[in-house]
């Protein structure tokens, strides 16, 4: 009895061992487990680090290339066309031949009009002549006053033909010199609209015939418009001196870009459209630009000092607002809230970030306040 008695006592004794290993086999594992999900695995990040510079403000806008000169030659002198001296499309000089009309009509007429004014010119010779004579006799009394008067007279009529004849003379020069057609700018030839043996007809009106267009591309202007409510920050540094433009075409990059200045401000705003019209100039020697064409104009008002600036791709929204990731010096992450003022190439200008932190380019999915963070790329912009 005393023996069975023991047994139970043993029983009971490795019973309570077993549940107690047993409860505490538990307990480390639900431990390890509980430690396991607190440690959150590293998160794989790309970062880039940002910089502090001085940035211009500027106003983006599309506007079109204009030639600077634009000239309709039309014929002043009617008459066949003779000659052509020109390439269609060439690049022509001030002063190049352009078309010669038929002169042999208008060389007659100057020739005619030398032979009247030497005629005129006999006839004022002789009335000066006559009248001298009979200056003389006046104060003698044998000349009546009724003839010396026709002979100064004589002199006056003859003086007026010959100023009359001096007059037509040089309109026959005139007429003679509209037969030889010249370019009168440095510029490029369009398509010409006459050929050899057209007859053209001189007219003063818009419906005489344009014989060719020539238009100036060295400078060249780019016209482009702003809202009505840039007008008074544009005036305001339009006083301060001249501003700076960079004009390039829309599928070039910004470093294809070419300065030029601001040179026009309209006096009138377009109330269908709220805009109003701006005009720079700019160089154009290798004629990149062409009349005509869409251009991406930056017109810079000023220059910020020593703002900072991060990858746009860094900046990131919320409900809150505009945040970014900045990775601290023990590799973990900081929520940043910050204010984005504006783009510029690819960069954001911000306020909330220092110059040399280091912020999230991409992986912000993966990561929460506190994040353990490994770099992929670092990249020095």
């Amino acid at each position: 009895m005393n023996m069975l008695r023991i047994k139970n006592r043993l029983f009971t004794q490795i019973l309570c061992v077993t549940i107690i290993l047993t409860l505490a086999g538990l307990t480390f594992s639900g431990c390890r487990k509980k430690q396991a999900a607190v440690e959150r695995p590293v998160v794989w990040v790309s970062a880039s680090e940002a910089v502090s510079q001085d940035v211009p403000v500027s106003l983006d806008e599309i506007g079109s290339c204009t030639a600077r000169e634009n000239v309709s030659i039309r014929p002043q002198a009617s008459g066949q066309i003779t000659e052509i001296n020109f390439t269609d499309g060439s690049d022509l000089k001030k002063g190049d031949l352009l078309f010669t009309i038929d002169p042999r009509p208008y060389e007659a007429a100057l020739k005619q009009a030398q032979a009247n004014l030497t005629k005129s010119t006999a006839s004022l010779d002789l009335a000066k002549s006559s009248f001298e004579r009979v200056k003389e006799l006046l104060p003698s009394g044998a000349i009546s006053k009724d003839a010396y008067d026709t002979k100064q007279n004589a002199v006056i009529l003859a003086e007026a033909q010959v100023q009359a004849d001096q007059a037509a003379l040089q309109m026959a020069q005139v007429n003679l010199e509209y037969c030889f057609i010249h370019s009168p700018i440095d510029g490029r030839a369009g398509q010409r609209n006459v050929d050899v043996g057209n007859v053209v007809i001189a007219s003063t009106g818009s419906d005489s015939t344009v014989l060719l267009v020539v238009q100036q591309l060295d400078p060249i202007y780019a016209d482009f418009t702003i809202p009505e409510q840039s007008l008074e920050s544009v005036r305001q540094e339009m006083a301060k001196g001249k501003l700076k433009t960079y004009v390039r075409l829309p599928d070039k990059p910004d470093a294809n870009a070419r300065q030029g200045t601001l040179t026009f401000l309209d006096n009138t705003v377009k109330q269908e459209t709220s805009t109003i019209k701006l005009r720079a100039t700019m160089p154009n020697p290798d004629h990149y630009f062409w009349p005509g064409q869409f251009v991406h104009v930056k017109l810079v008002l000023n220059v910020e000092k020593d703002v900072v600036l991060v990858p746009s791709e860094a900046v990131q929204s919320s409900q809150t607002g505009q945040f970014v990731y900045v990775v601290k010096p023990d590799q973990t992450v900081e929520f940043r809230p910050v204010v984005a003022k504006r783009a510029l190439d690819g960069r954001t200008v911000v306020d909330g970030v220092k110059a040399k932190e280091v912020v999230v380019t991409d992986g912000h999915l993966r990561l929460v306040p506190g994040a353990k963070v490994q770099i992929k790329t670092s990249e020095k912009k």
